[in-house]
């Protein structure tokens, strides 16, 4: 495969690219970057793609890889270590953290709110917190997808409004 038809597979190819790159990054700015990181590394890297093999898979592992390296310098960037002969960094109040009581006294509350909940309301509700899709949720239940979508949508009416005290609170 000449250069020139490596480069029009690419360009190709790269169509499909940038919606996998927006879900990795949520940003359509670091999904353009990623885009061009990866089809620089698939040309620079040319020598390495076998002819005959899926380049789009090709593509997308280049992608996913460089995605994850990516994020791991980000995390290590992020991550201080104290250097200092009295830890004075990490036995400073800068550095101290909040215990997680108040996380309890929600899961507790949240608890109580999902059983005040009526079953026809709070079981697709838990199904779809649990990450099953709605019609999933409406094959296991045998009701209409839309009763699924409307309960659902009630449930989390009916829970926002029993929990309204968490409403500027951020719990980690």
């Amino acid at each position: 495969m000449t250069t020139i038809d490596f480069g029009n597979s690419i360009h190709k190819a790269s169509k499909s690219l940038k919606p996998f790159a927006i879900r990795l990054t949520r940003d359509i700015d670091e999904a353009n970057d990623l885009l061009q990181d990866t089809l620089l590394k698939a040309i620079l890297n040319k020598e390495k793609f076998s002819v005959g093999t899926n380049l789009k898979a090709w593509l997308y592992t280049i992608m996913k890889n460089t995605f994850l390296t990516n994020y791991q310098k980000l995390i290590k960037k992020k991550t201080f270590i104290d250097t200092t002969d009295n830890l004075h960094f990490i036995n400073s109040k800068e550095s101290s953290t909040y215990n997680l009581a108040l996380s309890a006294f929600a899961s507790n509350d949240i608890d109580l709110a999902l059983d005040k909940l009526d079953s026809s309301y709070r079981v697709p509700f838990i199904m779809y917190f649990r990450g099953f899709k709605y019609n999933e949720i409406s094959e296991k239940l045998n009701i209409p997808i839309g009763t699924v979508k409307n309960r659902i949508h009630l449930a989390r009416h009916e829970l926002k409004t029993r929990l309204y005290m968490y409403k500027s609170l951020s719990v980690n």
